[in-house]
């Protein structure tokens, strides 16, 4: 009878086996790999599997060496560098009858801007991230083809430069990487030497994961205040493997957990459309109910900062403005759109704020406190506009 493995001693010695050989930019991070190292032994025990991502604006930030430590801790690592979606399905449906832990690196060159959409492999990235979520594909040839659903539920750790597509980023624990400082020593990594002790490692988060799978199976862990939606499918395995594992496991990682969300919220301006709302509510239509388009135009290009001035190639136009609030609604559930300003200089197309304050609720984070949107009141005005 294996002896019962102390999940909390364990996961103490896999983060040192990570803080041998990589710098983290953060504790957070430390914590968060090291759960997601185990998760990937404990899949079926869990409803989603949140992608981990190794990411940084330059060469040399410890990406890959993220990636290869990692590698020698999850069950049946296959590196996937160049891989096809179509491998990635068969793969993924059981080489040898084994479901692998997808390890892709420089994954800037397949969903950088030169890459291309790629959009079967971001495809099969986004519907693996739960269970049940099988893709259909034809197989055969000519008219002897069949539809065959492909399961793609499978761990996914990825690195590379720049950020994600939002779909996938969103699926993710982003750890943001970045150069070693002159102060921050690792151990050199030696394959030969060091991927044994990996290995032993992974047997005993394999026997562990085993151990606990029952306690873990259906749990729904106690999530942070605010950590809700997509955050907590991405940390709920996670979560609910601290509190198998013990010990200080727990707190700290929930304190990852607050941490690394938060960091993603500051991290993402959204989409296009959000991005204009919020600048539309933050820095146009401040202390007004209405403005023309004109106006409007005028005040974007201006801001600093912003994509306004150059979307590919040229600034916004009235028509493209119409077009990207045109598929938000009102209060009343019509498209935004532009209606009649009078003005001192006769009539101009414009928009007004009550059209748009039900977008800003919706889509926008929250205005911060003191700012001047929140502490200047919309007051309706009855009077002409002067331009």
């Amino acid at each position: 009878m294996t002896d019962r493995i102390d999940g909390a001693v364990l996961l103490n010695e896999v983060e040192a086996f990570h803080r041998r050989f990589n710098v983290f930019p953060h504790e957070a991070a430390y914590v968060a790999v090291v759960l997601w190292d185990a998760h990937a032994h404990l899949l079926d025990c869990f409803e989603s599997t949140p992608r981990l991502a190794f990411l940084s604006p330059e060469p040399g930030s410890g990406k890959s060496r993220a990636l290869e430590i990692v590698e020698t801790l999850v069950p049946n690592p296959m590196a996937a560098v160049d891989a096809s979606a179509a491998a990635l399905f068969r793969a993924v449906a059981g080489v040898d009858g084994k479901r692998p832990t997808i390890l892709f690196d420089e994954i800037d060159t397949i969903f950088g801007p030169k890459a291309g959409e790629n959009e079967q492999l971001r495809g099969f990235i986004n519907a693996g991230h739960r269970r049940n979520r099988p893709m259909f594909r034809c197989v055969g040839d000519g008219a002897n083809q069949t539809v065959q659903a492909f399961h793609s539920y499978a761990a996914v750790a990825v690195a590379g430069l720049g950020y994600l597509p939002d779909t996938i980023r969103d699926r993710s624990v982003n750890i943001r990487m970045r150069r070693r400082a002159p102060n921050e020593k690792i151990e050199p990594y030696r394959t030969r030497i060091h991927e044994k002790e990996g290995f032993a490692l992974r047997d005993r988060l394999a026997t562990w994961a085993e151990q606990v799978s029952e306690q873990v199976m259906n749990v729904w862990p106690t999530m942070p205040e605010g950590v809700t939606d997509r955050p907590a499918d991405v940390w709920e395995p996670l979560l609910a493997i601290a509190d198998a594992a013990g010990g200080d496991w727990p707190h700290r990682a929930r304190a990852a957990c607050v941490s690394l969300v938060n960091a993603s919220k500051a991290n993402d301006k959204g989409s296009l459309g959000i991005r204009l709302l919020t600048d539309l509510r933050d820095h146009v239509l401040i202390g007004v109910d209405k403005l023309p388009t004109i106006v409007i135009l005028d005040r974007l290009n201006a801001l600093d900062d912003a994509p306004w001035a150059d979307l590919d190639g040229k600034p916004l136009d009235n028509r493209r403005l119409a077009r990207m609030l045109g598929e938000y609604m009102t209060a009343d559930l019509t498209p935004i759109k532009s209606r009649n300003i009078r003005t001192a200089g006769g009539v101009l197309k414009g928009f007004h704020t009550e059209d748009l304050a039900d977008a800003w609720a919706r889509y926008c984070p929250p205005t911060p406190q003191g700012s001047a949107t929140s502490a200047t009141p919309l007051q309706p005005s009855s009077e002409p506009l002067t331009l």
